[in-house]
């Protein structure tokens, strides 16, 4: 057996940090679900320097050995070094993908999984590039929230967020696709579900994650400007619009600091003429911005998995961006066989999901 020898990624390039972050790698800090550290390695024992700091909710992640689960667990607050394999065959090559499960979590000022070594009896190797790059934008279906626990656990705990179970993950591997994701639970692309209306993800597209708040992570770069250019996807999916179906039929919001009412409203059982259309056009808004900031991505915005009210309002948002690269995908709506906890779309639900939408890509791919 060789002597263990420790290497800090900021030393070591090939050393992988798939996700929307900023550019710092002592240590490297994640936040968006799915993200993920990656390396390719030969050797027979490989352990991570990590820690996973919270105030309320805690970072669960998932080990990935050769594209299959090994295991899920809560990372400590504190720093350690976790094992993530031994005995292994150090003569093959092994890939390994250290999964953040958990989505970002803006009600906590210190919630990320930040990683700063690996530490190996052998030799870490260039990972192969994927065929594809897709990015998702969602709520809580692309957070996968709710495909992990029984039917009746509805406690809105970390515990219950699982990207592993995920559509945007059985996607990824469909395609063999270096994925990100940026969603985020109950929020919408005009209001959230309870009518806030800065809870709407357009508005933090261009940042890396200036969701979160606190100085932990303003002083980490959170705050600024996303460059595009880092990674450019093939592909971008979004799943929104549940949320702002949900806040036409539930109550205001009022503005804490200016006492303001925000609602999108019912005209009996049909939605409000005036408030849908500023729905569409926020969706149409945010096609175009998505196309602003991904100029080859062909962008597809696939819903339906919690009900299909504001099919109407995307189809039309689409046509209205006269963006000849994007595309609509009806997703089947989730039912009593495939659900999951929270109410939410369980993994079957995930898997036809990725089902339909892998098999469109696959089709239609140029």
């Amino acid at each position: 057996m060789n002597e263990l020898k420790t290497v800090y990624l900021k030393d070591n390039e090939l050393i992988k940090v798939n996700a929307r972050t900023s550019d710092l790698r002592d240590p490297a800090c994640l936040v968006w679900t799915g993200s993920n550290i990656e390396l390719n390695v030969k050797c027979s024992e490989l352990y991570m320097l990590m820690e996973g700091p919270y105030d309320m909710y805690e970072c669960r992640i998932a080990i990935e050995i050769n594209g299959s689960v090994i295991s899920r667990f809560v990372i400590s607050k504190e720093k350690q070094w976790v094992q993530i394999f031994r005995m292994m065959n150090p003569e093959i090559e092994t890939n390994v993908r250290v999964i953040k499960e958990v989505q970002l979590m803006p009600q906590d000022e210190h919630h990320c999984l930040n990683v700063y070594a690996v530490k190996l009896d052998g030799d870490i190797l260039p990972v192969k590039e994927k065929n594809l790059k897709i990015e998702f934008i969602g709520d809580s279906i692309t957070s996968g929230e709710g495909t992990i626990g029984a039917k009746q656990d509805m406690d809105w705990i970390s515990q219950y967020f699982a990207h592993t179970r995920s559509f945007p993950y059985f996607t990824g591997k469909e395609l063999d696709a270096d994925i990100r994701v940026f969603s985020q639970s109950g929020w919408g692309v005009y209001h959230s579900w309870d009518n806030n209306p800065t809870a709407a993800l357009p508005l933090y597209y261009e940042e890396t994650a200036s969701l979160l708040n606190g100085e932990y992570f303003t002083n980490k770069g959170f705050k600024e400007k996303w460059d595009f250019n880092k990674w450019q996807p093939d592909y971008v999916i979004v799943n929104l619009g549940t949320n702002d179906d949900g806040a036409f039929h539930g109550m205001p919001y009022i503005d804490p600091v200016t006492g303001e009412k925000y609602n999108l409203r019912m005209d009996g059982d049909k939605y409000n003429s005036d408030d849908l259309e500023k729905v569409r056009k926020a969706m149409t808004d945010f096609i175009l911005k998505i196309r602003k900031n991904n100029s080859g991505a062909c962008i597809i915005w696939a819903f339906g998995m919690l009900g299909d009210g504001m099919v109407p309002a995307i189809e039309k948002a689409i046509k209205e961006s006269n963006d000849d690269n994007t595309y609509f995908i009806k997703l089947d709506d989730t039912t009593d066989e495939t659900v999951g906890s929270r109410c939410h779309p369980g993994i079957k639900a995930h898997l036809n999901a990725a089902e339909k939408i892998s098999n469109w890509i696959l089709k239609n791919s140029k």
